[in-house]
């Protein structure tokens, strides 16, 4: 099978990057993508969020486009080229699936994570702790979740979910302990502790932790533009108690399922 537009698009990066191209292309390195890179793969993120699949093609072919271009920056620095990214992950996707390009037999999706797995320390036994390829990019809450998961693969874990419970309430009060005691210093530790102990929450559960504050915070958008739609007042001049009407109004209107 050929794939002549993706051909066409590796042949335009090389363009704008030549002598003859685009000055900006030229100027850019890896670390001036840096955001690039980020913010297509977040714009992406939301397509699929939003079930726009014209929109995801779009954001799709963003995303493609900074592969691309940090592919043909390595390869004028005598790195790597764009067919050595293919064949890298190609090459990983066969080790990892044994169950389908060997004879590995599997009894369901746990069986093939937990080779994964395997695999994968297999590749990186140059890495020293089970907390090596923590991404430090990635946000906090989806860092703190991936450390919980590496720390229970080596068993370190609560004994059951009520103690986790425990640890969760202790560290809600001992938040509240120094606020009341005006203790600066721990506050922002406290609180911390607090995000973290929700976090093994969510993943006991088998919940995103990132996903649900994604879903917390599109509903409170939802819902505060619905009360900027339907105040007959300024928000800015409301007390607390029409603020809580109108939110509650703005719930209702804006109900689809959540609680």
């Amino acid at each position: 099978m050929n794939y002549p537009n993706l051909e066409k698009l590796i042949d335009i990066i090389k363009i704008l990057r030549s002598e003859n191209g685009c000055a900006w292309d030229r100027e850019q390195t890896h670390t001036t993508l840096r955001r690039n890179m980020l913010e297509e793969a977040y714009e992406a993120v939301d397509a699929i969020d939003d079930n726009d699949m014209k929109h995801l093609k779009e954001e799709l072919g963003d995303v493609l486009l900074q592969v691309v271009l940090h592919a043909q920056i390595a390869a004028e620095e005598n790195e790597f080229n764009i067919e050595d990214v293919a064949k890298e992950i190609s090459d990983k996707l066969i080790r990892r699936h044994p169950h389908v390009f060997g004879n590995v037999e599997v009894s369901g999706t746990d069986a093939i994570i937990h080779n994964w797995e395997e695999i994968k320390k297999q590749e990186k036994k140059h890495r020293k702790s089970v907390m090596d390829g923590v991404s430090r990019s990635q946000s906090a809450l989806m860092s703190a979740q991936k450390m919980s998961k590496k720390a229970v693969s080596v068993g370190f874990e609560w004994p059951n979910e009520e103690m986790l419970w425990d640890c969760f309430n202790s560290e809600i009060q001992e938040f509240r302990e120094a606020i009341k005691n005006k203790d600066e210093k721990n506050k922002e530790e406290e609180l911390g502790d607090i995000l973290f102990a929700a976090v093994n929450l969510a993943r006991w559960n088998k919940i995103d932790a990132e996903q649900a504050l994604i879903t917390a915070n599109r509903k409170f958008m939802k819902r505060f533009r619905k009360m900027e739609e339907i105040s007959e007042k300024e928000l800015e001049k409301l007390s607390f108690e029409e603020y809580d009407e109108l939110w509650r109004k703005a719930k209702k209107l804006t109900q689809d399922g959540e609680e």
